[in-house]
This record gives structure tokens, sequence and C-alpha cells, in this order.
């Protein structure tokens, strides 16, 4: 799945610009002026003579080795009678399944469900209700009396159905194989992923060591220049081609579920199903699929989460369902082996200083330590890259004990005039208008230099103003000196 934002989204509309980076196309000035900073200043899109002899920097190949496939229930890491709860709970919700089904539900290995349902069998909770000679796998199972009351009072204890959850010792395992460190960065791949933008060699030469440590960046300087646009670079970067890894559906920690994989975050790349030979029998419901792996596991690309004002310290922790009685990851956890964006970090509903010290212990150790509703505390991995960007003075922000954590600081600056020119043209090829140099020359003699700081996103502003004049009057867009004045004075104007 692309990159998301919802709260955790990277479409967020907020996107800036980069030092001298401009983001994606825009077909006109009026059909996407929600989207803002997000899909700006994109390279045109027919073929560019100068670049195609570069040569494309595609995905990654997955290095990461998959959790393999327990053939044994102390390989699966969990209580014969958790397994056997599961089950019931199955059966309940659905009446009849056939152990096939039993299997593929709980996301295990027939011959460990298999043990389960021999247990329930002689604990009389459950009853074979047809069967065929192939065996116990294409056995039909319904509850008894017995086991129909005894699924009701698991559904009061926990509500949680569907896949069998990890051990939280499995997962940490995983997490440590998978870090964002053990993904590749090169020159070659962070310009194929701002190939269409307008960014800085000497920029690149920052934001890549800056990768490669897997750790923390702290990007930040004047609004309207790239900082958001730059950070979620860096995640599409890290998602396209840092390779695939794994999420589970479940953990259990403390004998508590607590829910990890999100279809909203998570992009998958497991869901083709193999293909069947050309003639081939069809194969009966009840055959389990032997997996390449652990299907408890999900097979990702790295994640993106992205995060903004709305962010506050509950949101850091474990989501309790009152009503099911188990528990959702919080979206740094869920952001493991990818990257966390605190975008306007110092604008959120939390103050900087609480956030911060939130996140002291994580950021030094990489770990962190979540609550229980019961007050035990355990230990996840904080295995990701974070990235905080702000336009604020970040000396108002945090202190020197937080900034020594963050292992890379990179500053976005303004365009310098050259810079801004070149941005100008590329928005008029853009939305096909022909560029005038005396318009730039206008803008620096009337605004720019008298004091105003140029930005980079300020081409884009001015045309879509040029745009919205043109369309009142209903005449054809056009771009001169008296409009992009006109456009100048509205955008400028003093409150």
């Amino acid at each position: 799945m692309p990159e998301t934002t919802f709260s955790t989204s990277v479409s967020d509309p907020k996107a800036t610009f980069g030092e001298s980076g401009v983001g994606a196309p825009r077909s006109n000035a009026s059909s996407q002026v929600g989207q803002l900073y997000a899909d700006l200043f994109t390279k045109p899109a027919s073929p560019d003579k100068s670049r195609s002899n570069e040569k494309s920097a595609g995905p990654i190949a997955p290095s990461v080795p998959a959790p393999r496939t327990p053939t044994t229930l102390a390989e699966c890491g969990l209580q014969l009678g958790h397994i056997a709860d599961l089950v019931l709970k199955q059966l309940y919700l659905h009446g009849t399944l056939l152990g096939g089904d039993i299997a593929r539900a709980t996301r295990l290995p027939f011959s460990i469900v298999d043990e389960a349902l021999r247990a329930l069998r002689d604990q009389k909770c459950i009853e074979v209700a047809s069967g065929d000679l192939v065996g116990r796998v294409s056995y039909r199972f319904a509850l008894t009396e017995l086991g129909r009351a005894r699924a009701r009072e698991l559904f009061e204890h926990c509500r949680y159905v569907g896949p069998a959850p990890v051990p939280l010792e499995q997962y940490v395992e995983q997490c440590q194989l998978q870090h964002v460190t053990g993904a590749s960065c090169t020159m070659a791949g962070l310009q194929a992923t701002f190939r269409n933008s307008v960014i800085r060699q000497s920029l690149l030469e920052e934001l890549g060591p800056a990768v490669c440590s897997g750790t923390s960046i702290f990007v930040h300087g004047p609004a309207g220049n790239g900082k958001t646009l730059v950070s979620k670079g860096l995640g599409r970067f890290l998602n396209e081609n840092g390779g695939e890894i794994y999420v589970p559906y479940a953990i259990q920690a403390e004998s508590s579920i607590i829910t990890l994989f999100d279809p909203g975050i998570h992009r998958t790349t497991d869901d083709l199903p193999t293909p069947r030979p050309e003639g081939a029998a069809e194969v009966p419901s009840y055959v389990v699929p032997e997996g390449h792996f652990d299907t408890r596991w999900r097979r990702i690309r790295r994640p993106v989460v992205v995060t903004g004002g709305e962010l506050t310290l509950e949101m850091l922790e474990l989501q309790y369902n009152e009503s099911g009685n188990f528990y959702n990851a919080p979206m740094h956890i869920k952001a493991n082996g990818g990257v966390f964006l605190v975008d306007d970090f110092g604008r959120q509903l939390v103050r900087p200083k609480d956030l911060l010290n939130r996140w002291i212990v994580p950021l030094e150790e990489r770990v962190d330590y979540l609550t229980l509703t019961t007050g035990r505390k355990f230990m996840v991995p904080f295995e990701q890259l974070i990235i905080f960007s702000t336009n604020l003075d970040p000396r108002e922000l945090v202190d020197d004990a937080f900034l020594r954590r963050i292992r890379h600081k990179v500053k976005i600056e303004s365009p310098d005039r050259e810079m801004f020119t070149e941005i100008f043209e590329l928005i008029c090829l853009q939305q096909q208008l022909e560029f005038k140099p005396e318009v730039v020359e206008l803008l620096f003699r009337k605004y720019y230099d008298q004091g105003r700081t140029p930005r980079s996103s300020d081409p884009r502003d001015l045309l879509q103003i040029v745009d919205s004049i043109c369309r009142f009057y209903e005449r054809p867009v056009t771009l001169d000196e008296r409009l992009i004045d006109e456009a100048a004075r509205r955008f400028f104007g003093h409150l």
C-alpha cells in the first residue's frame, strides 16, 4: 500500500518544500489546491534526455530472514490452552468448521491445531459433525453444549478472535533482524527517489548518512521550504527501496493480546495467491497450504507513519479496548522497521518538553516500555528512523540533553535567487505558461530585496492566485508583470 496518512499517513496535505526541493506534479492551478505542498514542483513527465542514461534504483531485494513456520507447540511459543481458546471462539462464531479452516483462521499448521482439537474433544467441548476419509484435517468440528458455555466465558474474558498471537520474545528477535540500520541507502538510491524534484546535492549528502544511521533526524528551517517534503521523501525511499520486513497480526505479552498489524499503515507484499498450473485439479478446501514463513506474520514494505499537531502522549501508549479486553499497539510501535515522522514538531497538543521526556529513553536505548491496565510494564523494540520536522527555533523547543540524542540535524534554508528562478520556471512549465524572467525581477525588486525572504513555495502560491484572477475575469491564464504584482500584493499583504 502506498504511503498513508491519517494521523498516520504520508499523503498529509501539509508537505512543504526542500532546501532547493520541489515535489510531485500538478496538472493545473485549480484542480488540487487542497494538496498544498504535498505534490508540487515536479519535473515534467516528458523524457529528460540528460537523465536518460541514469541507472534506475529499483527495490532492494529483501535480506531479512522470514519467521520460520513452527512445527511443534514449543516452536509456536504459545501454551496449548491459548490455542484451544482461539479454536473455541472460532467455532462459536462460525458454528462448524473444517479442521483445515480452523488452521487457516489461526494461521498455524494443522499439526499444532490438531493438538488443541484433541484436547478439546477429550474435555467434551467439541465433537465431529462429519468427516472424510482423508483425515482429521477434513473433519467438520462443532461445539457441544459444554463447549458453547465455555466459549461464552472466554468471550467475557477476551473478545479477540483472529490469527494466533506471536510471543513477545519472538517479536523482539525479529525486530532486531530488520532494524532500519540494515536497509541500504546510497547516493544513487536517494537521487532516484528525488529524481523529479529540484534538490541540492549537498542536501542529499546530509540526508544519506542520516538514513544509514537508522536513528533520528531533526529537520528544521523556515516554513515553506520543504521540510515535510524531504522527510516524506525519506519515508518513500525506505518504503520503496528498503526491502521487505515482517510484522505479526498480534503479539502476546504478560498473557495479554496486543494487535499490531494495521492495513492502514502496513503495505503488504504477500497478497498474491500461488498460481495453479493449467490443467491441475482444484485443491480441496480442507487442504492447508504450506507457507514459506510463519503465516501469523505479514510480509510488508517498511512502514511510514506520519503524525502532526494531533499527537498526544496517550497516542504513544497501548490503546485498551475495554469491550474486547485486548490492546492495540501505539503508532510508533507499528512503525518499527520503518519511519515515524513527527511533523510540525512543537505544535502538538502536548508540550514539547513532555513529548521529549517520553522519548528520552527510547532514543538512547532503542527500547520502549509499555504499561498494561494491570500496571505491569514490558519492554518492546524501538527500531525505527524517527524524524522531527519543525519550522520553530529548535533551541526554544529542546534542550541539549535531547539534542545530543538526535544524531543528525538537517537545516533546510530558503532558496537563493538562482534557485527561486529555477523553481518559478519549472512551475510555469508545468502549468504551460510562458516563463518571463522580468516577473521574477519584479518580485525581487519590489518584495524580496526589500526585506521579505523568498520561499520555495512562493512561485506555486503566486501562480495559483494568478490563475484565480484570470478565471474570475474569464480570460486566458497568462503571466505578466501586472498580474504577478497583483498576486504578490494579495499574497504578501500586511495583516
